[in-house]
């Protein structure tokens, strides 16, 4: 992670920066909103990457071939386990990042916010809906790694892909 975070602050720094922008990060509300909201897609980030890995190593062992890679890895139940604590940690911060959101800013919906948010709020159903899965029905496996990185797709595309729309495109 920490060869990403050094990309993404690079990229950051290099990004040019109008003086509105500047208004907006000088708030301290704000900024704590932007925080949390940057830990929440980081852990559920995490919990795609886990995901990734955990599909690899059910295919590799429901294939009989886990060898090499596979034999580094810890047990299929903790790699599930350690997914599910990532996707709650992950959802608390969605959670108060949505919340904060809705409190700090002016307008959550305005036209230059509306993706995201709307993004944000379909990921926040579908990870509560797959945390509430896992707790009555017992969801895990395929339908937990599908759930997860569709979470992860939604809120890429309403963090980065209305940043590239109006910064690029626009």
């Amino acid at each position: 992670m920490f060869p990403m975070a050094g990309f993404a602050s690079l990229a950051s720094s290099m990004t040019p920066v109008t003086p509105e922008q500047l208004i907006i990060v000088s708030n301290s509300t704000i900024q704590g909103h932007i925080m949390i909201s940057v830990v929440a897609y980081s852990l559920i980030m995490l919990s795609a990457v886990q995901a990734l890995l955990l599909a690899y190593q059910d295919r590799a062992i429901r294939s009989h071939h886990p060898g090499g890679f596979i034999r580094y890895l810890p047990p299929i139940h903790d790699m599930e386990t350690l997914l599910f604590q990532l996707l709650g940690f992950g959802f608390a911060f969605l959670s108060g990042s949505l919340l904060t959101g809705f409190f700090y800013l002016e307008d959550i919906f305005a036209q230059h916010q509306v993706h995201k948010t709307i993004l944000s709020i379909i990921a926040w159903f579908i990870l509560g809906t797959l945390l509430f899965g896992r707790l009555q029905f017992g969801w895990r496996g395929k339908t937990a790694v599908r759930w997860t990185l569709s979470t992860f797709a939604l809120l890429m595309v309403g963090f980065f892909g209305t940043k590239l729309v109006y910064e690029f495109i626009i």
